[in-house]
């Protein structure tokens, strides 16, 4: 099997809209986790029937977000996979791209939330939960060097951890990470 991409970069406002649906949200999270899945367990975790679940990963298999995966021994399964290690969503080029990002950032954070929600209090790990809201006075590089830092953090942990291999003692930790400039952006001299 060829060895996966590093990431899925969406610029079309088109595809990052094709995001929005929860269910497609958290289809792409299953499988951009490493897991390859048939149409009926992408239904069973998604909550829809097989049908309605195969029109969305069609869908997103039409913007390259995901691709089948190679065909079971007897060839009647075929199974789904995410094509890179990470997805990277784009909204800077257009207005539409920005609404469409919106749209995904959205559903993103409902799902955080219901995560939240769906963790028990006496969950062991409930101490390490954290939601944290910053304000940092930056500059344009310095704003570049913090993105680029954070994006290598994070993949430090990513690497060589999927659902299907990771050391026995890891438990699936989501994150969520928004960069905004807010604010006028200042005059240059």
């Amino acid at each position: 099997m060829a060895a996966k991409k590093k990431r899925v970069v969406l610029s079309d406002p088109r595809a990052i809209r094709a995001l929005a649906h929860p269910a497609r949200q958290r289809l792409i999270d299953e499988l951009y986790s490493g897991r390859v899945l048939t149409a009926t367990e992408c239904a069973e975790l998604a909550g829809l029937t097989p049908s309605a679940t195969s029109y969305h990963l069609r869908a997103l298999a039409r913007w390259g977000i995901i691709e089948r995966a190679e065909s079971s021994a007897d060839g009647r399964e075929r199974p789904w996979r995410a094509p890179a290690t990470s997805l990277v969503i784009s909204t800077k080029s257009t207005a539409a791209g920005r609404l469409a990002g919106h749209a995904m950032v959205r559903s993103s954070v409902d799902r955080v939330l219901e995560q939240f929600a769906e963790l028990p209090a006496d969950d062991p790990w409930d101490e390490l939960t954290l939601m944290s809201n910053n304000r940092l006075w930056l500059t344009k590089a310095e704003t570049e060097q913090f993105n680029r830092e954070l994006t290598e953090l994070i993949e430090r942990y990513r690497q060589d951890r999927t659902a299907t291999s990771r050391p026995a003692s890891t438990r699936r930790v989501s994150t969520m990470l928004a960069i905004v400039p807010t604010g006028k952006p200042p005059t240059e001299d």
